[in-house]
């Protein structure tokens, strides 16, 4: 198998700000398509079933979210591994772990579609989901769920190809399978009349496409990370150096993401409307997210090539260079929704109710998410070093521990209204933004002591 293929990126030499800029945009147009899947679902239901459907599917995000983000953890630490094997040129290292990556996601795919089904609806009584909204939100949660295993097997095989460099062929799958979504959601919900369960499934038809194509590339390749089913195997030590990393980020996502199922049932007592509102502002403030997500994967790998290929100075240089092109970038987005936050609310549903709650959240966070830039590239950076427990313990700390204080206290002791609620998130972020600014100089940049930093 070749090293010098055109299909990867060796972010090891030249611009720094090229090498992030190169990687980090057909990524960043690969999350906004990805999130396409579950906004499209709900600008359709909004409009064409109703505010409480679209509540419905609101309130299923943070669910799912459990499952995806402590999946994607472990798909964090097989991309440090493997990308680290790659900055090493240690072909056969390299190999044995994309086969062990896979044969996990496999296993994933099972436990996952079993036991997601079967917690449906004792964890949406857990949000105490209002009645006009339960049934609606079982339906769809049920069918996405069953049929996850398309998600996920995309994003660990999108996940392989990053490792090495390759952002643009997962780009291509995914603008491919958005437009099949956009289609069959129409087709489901307008022309066969099949409401949520129409668009769950959509989603999870066109997902399964994506995950087939991904396979496909894996398999037919004959490149440095292919696919060779005979040799599918769970190797022991591998998974260990994959598991180090990627468990305490899976751990830290779900337990986070498991805090903001608490957060949710918080909105619900304010009603549908409230609820339809915080699921706009949710959506939209994924999109804000976009480069800060991007940009700190593009970090997680540039960080842990270099990393293998023993430049620690360039490492901590393209973490200083990555903040700073996220801040600049987030900034734009933010001032554009928040000037136009009504007619992008309006986008999902035009009931008036919704509409306030929804510019409301917005407006009140949307530039907060400054502070949280920085907390998502110097997790990447310290990810791709090798430490996942430093970001696992300060986001646990700060996103759960310290934001369920502030709404326990608010709530009972000054005031339970939408806005304090909502204020929630800045809290943890900015509280986030300390903690971390200072596990990074201690545990990784004095510790490492790069003599050209």
């Amino acid at each position: 198998m070749r090293l010098g293929a055109t299909t990867t990126r060796d972010m090891t030499s030249g611009s720094i700000v090229k090498q992030i800029l190169l990687f980090s945009l057909p990524l960043m147009l690969g999350n906004v398509f990805q999130m396409l899947y579950n906004t499209v679902d709900s600008i359709v239901v909004g409009n064409f079933v109703g505010k409480e459907a679209l509540a419905a599917v609101g309130s299923t995000t943070m669910i799912v979210n459990m499952m995806v983000f402590f999946f994607n953890g472990f798909s964090v630490g097989a991309g440090v591994v493997i990308a680290r094997y790659f900055g090493a040129r240690d072909m056969d290292r390299l190999h044995a772990s994309v086969e062990t990556t896979m044969a996990m996601t496999f296993v994933f795919c099972l436990l996952f579609s079993v036991l997601g089904t079967a917690a449906v609806k004792p964890m949406l009584r857990l949000m105490q989901t209002p009645d006009d909204v339960f049934e609606d939100a079982a339906t769809y949660l049920t069918i996405y769920i069953a049929g996850i295993s398309g998600l996920l097997i995309y994003n660990m095989g999108s996940g392989i190809l990053r490792a090495v460099g390759d952002t643009t062929r997962p780009l291509m799958f995914l603008i491919l399978t958005s437009v099949l979504n956009i289609i069959l959601d129409l087709l489901f919900v307008i022309v066969l009349k099949a409401g949520i369960a129409g668009v769950a499934w959509a989603t999870i038809l066109s997902q399964m496409i994506s995950a087939v194509l991904t396979l496909s590339l894996l398999t037919r390749s004959q490149d440095i990370y292919r696919l060779v089913w005979r040799d599918l195997r769970i190797d022991r030590g591998h998974l260990r150096e994959i598991f180090a990393v990627g468990l305490p980020a899976g751990v830290q996502s779900v337990i986070t993401a498991f805090s903001n199922v608490f957060v949710q049932s918080y909105v619900n007592a304010f009603g549908s409307g409230c609820m339809a509102g915080w699921s706009c502002y949710n959506k939209l403030d994924q999109f804000i997210m976009l480069p800060m997500s991007s940009m700190a994967q593009a970090a997680t790998t540039f960080v842990s090539q270099n990393i293998g290929a023993n430049q620690r100075a360039r490492a901590h240089r393209g973490t200083r260079v990555t903040i700073a092109m996220t801040l600049g970038v987030t900034l734009a987005i933010a001032v554009a929704l928040v000037v136009f936050a009504a007619p992008a609310v309006g986008l999902f549903n035009r009931d008036a109710e919704v509409i306030k709650y929804g510019v409301l959240f917005l407006r009140a966070n949307t530039f907060f998410l400054l502070a949280n830039c920085i907390n998502h590239v110097l997790a990447g950076a310290m990810r791709g070093m090798g430490d996942s427990r430093g970001p696992m313990i300060a986001m646990l700390g700060c996103f759960v521990a310290l934001r369920q204080t502030y709404l326990f206290i608010v709530t009972r002791f000054v005031a339970n209204t939408p806005l304090l609620v909502g204020l929630g998130y800045p809290v943890g972020w900015i509280s986030c933004c300390v903690v971390e600014c200072c596990l990074y100089y201690f545990r990784c940049y004095r510790k490492m002591k790069p003599a050209e930093a």
